[in-house]
């Protein structure tokens, strides 16, 4: 008897140490990798990214709430998110708490309005462009918001310039590596210096305009924006994404913003052409048409 315990036992232990071998083999698939290195031995960022979260949505911690289109029922509802701002609330001052509060409500009742009317081309004014969320017309969507819209983007890395080509609306941003130019002009995704520091690329980006908002939430900046950038690998297929955020206009002090972005590994992944324009032509310019 007290053999075939003792061979139970051998049998059960060599049982535990195969699954704790495979285990360990499955685990260590998805544990970091080592970060692979471009020739200059810098972090190789080369690929293709995109953040998965509901920032897209509202920067700060929010519930689910109604969409604008309340004819659609559940579609185009806001998912609840968890906030990805440090600290849980942005830093703004009095005056432009309440503007952000109204760029909300202000482009919530528009849009609503536009749908009840059906042929909206007409109806949509040269004033309202300031009032609805940018990306309804399709501008470019600016810094940091190209990062966490839920599309793709691709790094194209070099020692001297880091190209990075976002899928909505064909969107670029050039990164020249520590250069000490200024911006020439006010752009709508900003002019991009860069540098490492140890294993993280340090973007310094200025020249924002004030048209982008920084969320569909109506969190919104002045032309005295400045953000600084740190994309950090954590292994092979997941960057460490960080924003500041500085904007004396506005916000009462720096703050910053941070979540993960992961490396598109699905078989046959590659940035798509999302060219909006096309959708909001009727939106902005029905009323040129011909027979209105």
């Amino acid at each position: 008897m007290r053999d075939w315990l003792n061979r139970v036992s051998v049998v059960a232990a060599a049982v535990i140490v195969a699954w704790a071998l495979a285990s360990s083999r499955t685990n260590g698939q998805a544990q970091p990798t080592r970060i692979p290195r471009a020739p200059d031995g810098h972090p190789n960022l080369n690929g293709l990214w995109q953040a998965v979260g509901n920032a897209y949505w509202d920067l700060e911690d929010h519930a689910a709430r109604q969409g604008p289109l309340i004819a659609l029922g559940a579609a185009y509802s806001v998912p609840e998110g968890v906030g990805v701002v440090e600290g849980g609330t942005i830093p703004y001052q009095p005056e432009a708490l309440a503007k952000r509060n109204e760029n909300y409500a202000r482009s919530l009742n528009l849009l609503q309005g536009l749908a009840k009317q059906g042929n909206v081309g007409p109806r949509f004014a040269e004033k309202d462009y300031k009032v609805v969320d940018p990306e309804v017309l399709c501008y470019l969507p600016g810094v940091p918001r190209a990062t966490y819209m839920p599309y793709p983007f691709q790094i194209v890395q070099t020692p001297t310039t880091v190209q990075i080509a976002y899928e909505y609306d064909n969107a670029t941003r050039s990164i020249y590596m520590n250069s000490r130019e200024e911006a020439p002009a006010d752009s709508w995704m900003g002019w991009s210096r860069g540098r490492w520091e140890g294993e993280s690329l340090v973007v310094d980006v200025t020249g924002l305009r004030d048209d982008t908002w920084l969320d569909r939430a109506g969190n919104f900046h002045s032309d005295a924006l400045h953000v600084v950038e740190r994309y950090t690998p954590t292994d092979n297929n997941h960057l460490n994404y960080e924003a500041t955020i500085e904007d004396p206009k506005v916000f009462t002090r720096p703050w910053k913003i941070s979540l993960p972005l992961y490396r598109r590994v699905d078989k046959g992944a590659q940035l798509g052409e999302y060219l909006c324009v096309e959708f909001a032509d009727e939106l902005m310019y029905g009323q040129y048409s011909k027979g209105r």
